[in-house]
């Protein structure tokens, strides 16, 4: 008994067309990816008295072409605070993230660093801050 041997056989124009297509969405996938700029990294808080609470804030745009995740921002000292939206900032949007440094337990000159990490950066986005605490 002989069976009838069914061979099916793809174009290869079709398969060309299909593995380009692949190819060229992994490359767009691979170029989608958030990047972050913080224009003004450095801020002067001028003077104030011992106790004062002061607010600084910067001005977080992602000018890449995917969501940008603000994961945490990590502050040097227990008298800085900050906060941010958990919600991701979408392409060419901004966000304003706010470091709250209260001046109880510091005195004199002040000069501050918090790190910003997000998934716009391989490495974390410094966020500095100074001046001079007056005692009261």
């Amino acid at each position: 008994m002989l069976s009838k041997l069914s061979i099916n056989t793809i174009n290869p124009a079709t398969k060309s067309c299909g593995i380009f297509f692949i190819l060229l969405f992994s490359v767009s996938l691979l170029g989608a990816q958030a990047k972050i700029e913080v224009r003004d990294t450095k801020k002067s808080f001028g003077f104030v008295k011992k106790g004062e609470v002061v607010k600084i804030n910067y001005v977080v745009k992602n000018i890449g072409n995917s969501p940008l995740i603000i994961e945490e921002i990590e502050v040097s000292c227990s008298c800085t605070k900050s906060e941010f939206s958990p919600q991701p900032i979408l392409p060419n949007t901004t966000q304003t993230v706010t470091l709250i440094f209260n001046t109880e337990t510091t005195y004199d000159r002040q000069d501050r660093v918090a790190l910003l990490h997000s998934n716009g950066s391989n490495k974390p986005i410094k966020l500095r801050y100074k001046g001079v605490v007056l005692s009261k």
